[in-house]
């Protein structure tokens, strides 16, 4: 049977959508690196076409999923993210969306220790000394001094699943150190979240966004006045997971007012990050670096058509899990479906 699918991407995914073309697709892909306006979703979805590809800059909601009634039958998600994919009308609806999880979770993770390095290093603090021709003179501990790689680790999560990997974390430790690579013997280990605000040096969030009334443990304004005002005043903030989980207003006012050492952020409330926004203050310009959401934009784990490698190839087989069928036509035994609670299975812990 000939895969005559209709398909429409928001955005081009490259050799991942050949793929798509090869196995008997008819795929249109917004042609311009900005997002589609939303009235053209809407017109495409509206033309009858089968899925539907989309990113975190596309707002898809009940007026794009009543536009595909009858006729759409998958929104694939090109991010792990699925901020702006209303749940609520696509179980409405009854149409299944699906996201690109953990194939850019080491990435992410990569350029967060990027983030804490040059905090930590005062890496722009440095360059902009010397472009200015500021730096006329060597000393052992001027103009800046900062702190290494080799730490103890705290972990926060409401779970416990991560136990085995955090012991495997230690095994790793101690033999860094047992074979004299490590000169200290570091630890890793789960601490509540006040204690870890108390303790920590750098504070890193990787943690998906969830509001009040969608978990027992919202993450949205997670980091909030109150919290930065526990943190220490030598500490570091850094976000690579979703804007909202920081209230960016607080965070402006802590590091005008030198409540933490600085921040290093990737996502933001509203994005792109508007040109008021108190982030670009220049009274802080030192100790708040911004970024354009680029964390996972490693080659491989943008573009690779390989589901077990990169995002594209993981939200085109996740299309393709639906469209074709695959796991029986068990929409709950699909991996990458998100909403499949609407076909039977309750979701699982936050």
């Amino acid at each position: 049977m000939p895969n005559n699918f209709r398909v429409y991407a928001t955005c081009d995914l490259g050799e991942a959508l050949l793929g798509l073309r090869k196995r008997g697709y008819e795929v249109e892909v917004y042609p311009r690196p900005e997002a589609p306006p939303k009235s053209l979703i809407v017109e495409k979805v509206g033309s009858g076409i089968d899925g539907l590809i989309t990113t975190l800059r596309d707002q898809i909601d009940a007026e794009v999923f009543q536009a595909g009634q009858g006729t759409l039958k998958v929104v694939a998600q090109y991010a792990v993210g699925f901020d702006n994919i209303s749940r609520g009308d696509a179980n409405r609806y009854q149409i299944p969306f699906t996201n690109t999880p953990d194939v850019l979770t080491e990435t992410t993770a990569e350029f967060a220790f990027f983030m804490l390095g040059e905090l930590a290093r005062k890496m722009w603090t440095a360059e902009r000394l010397l472009r200015e021709n500021q730096w006329s003179y060597w000393h052992p501990y001027l103009p800046l001094l900062g702190a290494g790689f080799d730490m103890n680790i705290l972990c926060v999560t409401p779970t416990t699943r991560h136990s085995d990997y955090l012991k495997a974390i230690q095994e790793m430790m101690d033999l860094r150190y047992a074979r004299q690579i490590s000169k200290e013997k570091n630890w890793v280990k789960m601490v509540g979240f006040e204690e870890a605000l108390a303790q920590s040096d750098f504070l890193s969030l990787h943690v998906p966004l969830l509001r009040a009334g969608e978990s027992s443990t919202p993450t949205y304004h997670l980091i909030n006045e109150r919290v930065l005002r526990r943190m220490k005043p030598t500490a570091f903030l850094v976000n690579t997971s979703r804007g909202p989980v920081v209230d960016e207003i607080a965070l402006a006012k802590a590091l005008k007012e030198n409540w933490i050492a600085g921040a290093a952020l990737d996502v933001y409330e509203k994005e792109p990050l508007a040109a008021d926004s108190p982030l670009r203050d220049p009274s802080i310009e030192d100790r708040c670096r911004l970024y354009p959401h680029f964390a996972s934009a490693g080659r491989i784990t943008r573009l690779s058509p390989d589901p077990n490698l990169g995002m594209a190839g993981r939200c085109v087989q996740g299309l393709i899990d639906v469209l074709e069928g695959n796991y029986g036509g068990d929409l709950t035994q699909m991996p990458y479906v998100v909403n499949q609670e609407a076909f039977g299975r309750q979701p699982g812990p936050a």
